[in-house]
């Protein structure tokens, strides 16, 4: 009979994080077969987890995609749109993109059926970090990257401050923790530059690397779970983590 840590078991029931279970069960709230939890145990799949005295029950079948959307793909679910993304991807579950990239971009972008983990990647409060290559229609200096990464006025509304590197005379890399419409292209124009190609290369720790244009693959059980402790603990008012717990994002107690 296989058995697990108890800790993985919420992981893998797609409940919370690793950390977050191992704070609900220091605070006594986890129980296996009627008996207190401790940290270290072992779960069998005949063993009653639950939280709370809820039962822990798996979340239907999740998916969590990584696409490289070409030029031209539109980020919308609505299929009368030409060119949407869905038609693009072609995957058979109903599935919606977390954001969006113009149609004018290309690169990562993630799709999903899980709702409640979308607001906790793109809210800005969040620092959730995605990463750029972008080229410019002729050379740039210093003094712009440095621009850049201390705030533009974009719209009446300066920009945060991010992080920049030189990768080219035409070409840099940023690194943003907000995603205002068409920002790094406005950035930019703001500056006196034209955008003539954006590809976002990683969205927190999910990278494109070598993943070819128009394909999608499945996130590794090690992105997903790194990225379940990311939202999980997105909440602290504190230093930006707070631990998941019933009845908020990132974990699911059913009855």
């Amino acid at each position: 009979m296989t058995k697990v840590r108890v800790n993985k078991y919420f992981t893998e029931q797609g409940f919370c994080s690793r950390r977050a279970a191992d704070l609900m069960i220091e605070e006594g709230r986890v129980r296996i077969n009627g008996r207190v939890a401790v940290l270290g145990d072992q779960v069998a799949d005949d063993d009653v987890v639950t939280v709370d005295g809820c039962a822990v029950k798996s979340r239907p079948h999740v998916v969590y995609l990584a696409y490289h959307k070409p030029v031209g793909v539109t980020c919308t679910t609505e299929l009368h749109v030409e060119g949407n993304i869905l038609q693009a991807v072609g995957y058979p579950e109903r599935i919606f993109p977390v954001g969006r990239l113009d149609k004018d971009s290309s690169g990562l972008i993630l799709l999903t059926n899980d709702g409640d983990i979308v607001n906790l990647i793109l809210r800005a409060e969040f620092g959730h970090e995605r990463e750029y290559m972008v080229t410019l229609d002729r050379p740039y200096s210093p003094t712009f990257l440095r621009c850049v990464e201390q705030g533009v006025l974009v719209q009446g509304t300066k920009t945060r401050l991010c992080r920049t590197a030189r990768v080219g005379v035409l070409t840099f890399r940023i690194m943003l923790t907000e995603g205002r419409n068409r920002q790094i292209r406005r950035m930019c124009s703001a500056l006196g530059y034209r955008v003539v190609r954006l590809v976002r290369v990683r969205i927190m720790h999910i990278r494109l690397d070598d993943l070819p244009v128009g394909k999608w693959r499945e996130l590794t059980p090690k992105e997903q779970e790194k990225l379940i402790a990311a939202v999980g603990l997105a909440e602290d008012t504190g230093e930006g983590r707070a631990s998941a717990r019933p009845g908020r994002a990132g974990v699911k107690v059913a009855s």
